[in-house]
């Protein structure tokens, strides 16, 4: 399977998230490229059997969090996406609030179906990432 894994990263623990489940999906035999919203290749994106688009979370503390900007930017940017799959992840200190939600319905409203929502406390995929990236083959 071609996977494309698009991020957003402040201080590089979402680059890291993104990173590790890059490695996931290769160690399992997939192909997977692992790009930030800011040198994502709109092309290889339009190519992948699944897409996934992760991002910090922003936010008060405890409330108002929501994607950064930067994540909805690009996923505004995207074409059509009728029959693709997606994956939105997110890495968070505190809490998540909306964040997965928003990102899932921006990608549903291009056309997606999104298959998987995951958060990390930290640079490394939960102990249900594996077991989810199995399941796609």
């Amino acid at each position: 399977m071609n996977i494309v894994i698009i991020y957003d990263s402040s201080t590089g623990t979402t680059a890291k998230a993104a990173e590790a489940m890059g490695k996931t999906f290769e160690d399992q035999g997939h192909t997977c490229r692992v790009q930030s919203v800011v040198q994502a290749d709109l092309a290889d994106v339009l190519e992948a059997d699944l897409i996934c688009v992760g991002s910090w979370v922003k936010g008060l503390f405890i409330i108002r969090q929501h994607p950064t900007e930067g994540t909805m930017q690009f996923i505004e940017q995207l074409g059509d996406l009728s029959g693709k799959n997606a994956v939105v992840f997110c890495t968070y200190k505190l809490a998540i609030g909306s964040t997965l939600r928003q990102m899932a319905k921006a990608l549903e409203g291009k056309g997606a179906k999104v298959v998987g929502q995951f958060k990390y406390r930290g640079p490394e995929p939960n102990n249900k990432f594996p077991s989810f990236a199995a399941s796609l083959t």
